[in-house]
């Protein structure tokens, strides 16, 4: 289980297909929604902004934003 720092949010660094954890923590923050993602749930992010998504559409409408 990836899971190591019960109740931190993790300190991620997102690869092409994975993803790095630079300081430990069982969550991240979806940068759309706010919402805690478990790190074993976590499937969606961009190697670009460096940001987590809860789900495709909070995916997705981090793609239509203005940068």
């Amino acid at each position: 289980m990836l899971m190591t720092g019960h109740r931190r949010e993790a300190k991620v660094h997102y690869l092409a297909g994975t993803f790095r954890l630079l300081a430990d923590g069982d969550h991240v923050r979806c940068a759309v929604t706010g919402v805690p993602i478990p790190l074993d749930m976590l499937r969606y992010w961009s190697v670009a902004r460096q940001e987590a998504y809860v789900d495709a559409a909070a995916s997705l409408k981090a793609e239509a934003a203005p940068r």
